[in-house]
């Protein structure tokens, strides 16, 4: 396993950024209608998933709610964690969520058949040992989804992503900012993912593009 520093970039996603967060994201609906789609077009019935980075736990818990997976949660906020823990208890599932770098993650070798990482990848301090820790604790066989915002998105598709989220007007000033200015330079380009996942041992991958994010299927 791989040891990093604190693990990510940027701010810490602890205290009151984190429910700011939290409350904010909650309002996208559709978002997490479209992730648990996107799960469950690569992963059987009876699958164990791992969520890195749930944040608040919202798509874990609906991934959950299906009936068809057992879920574990890896989060680097302490806030993060017991937020997605409160939530899974008040929604009435069982999701293992645990405090944790994606880097070094607290798992054995091939512990998971599927992984799932939404609009987190870019902050992660260190990618490549966030994508070798993936390898290593998926079965032979499985794989991973990463989806997040692309480096080059355009400010028209953030403000139709925006749009979408059904935000008070200052979230919406602010989100809007964020993912016009400091957001996309964390995140990667197509061809950045091509090289991290080339100095890993997935053995193939997909990437699509769409006008906001890179969608990264990966195999092992």
């Amino acid at each position: 396993m791989t040891k990093t520093g604190k693990g990510y970039r940027g701010i810490g996603m602890e205290g009151p950024i984190a429910r700011w967060y939290a409350a904010s994201t909650g309002k996208s609906s559709e978002r997490f209608d479209a992730q648990v789609a996107a799960v469950r077009e690569r992963a059987a019935k009876g699958t164990q998933v791992l969520e890195v980075a749930p944040g608040p736990g919202y798509l874990a818990i609906a991934l959950a709610r299906t009936g068809d997976y057992t879920v574990t949660g890896l989060d680097v906020s302490e806030t993060f964690v017991r937020m997605a823990r409160a939530k899974a208890a008040e929604a009435g599932v069982q999701i293992d969520f645990r405090l944790g770098n994606a880097s070094s993650m607290p798992f054995e070798d091939e512990s998971f058949d599927f992984i799932v990482c939404c609009a987190a990848f870019k902050n992660f301090a260190d990618p490549v040992g966030a994508l070798k820790e993936m390898h290593r604790v998926l079965r032979p066989g499985g794989g991973a989804l990463i989806i997040d915002l692309r480096r080059d998105v355009s400010k028209e598709a953030v403000d139709a992503d925006v749009a979408r989220m059904g935000l008070s007007w200052l979230s919406r000033m602010f989100t809007r900012y964020a993912l016009w200015t400091f957001l996309p330079r964390r995140a990667y380009t197509q061809p950045e993912f091509e090289a991290f996942i080339a100095q890993t041992g997935f053995r193939a991958h997909d990437i699509k593009a769409s006008p906001l994010a890179l969608d990264v299927d990966l195999r092992k």
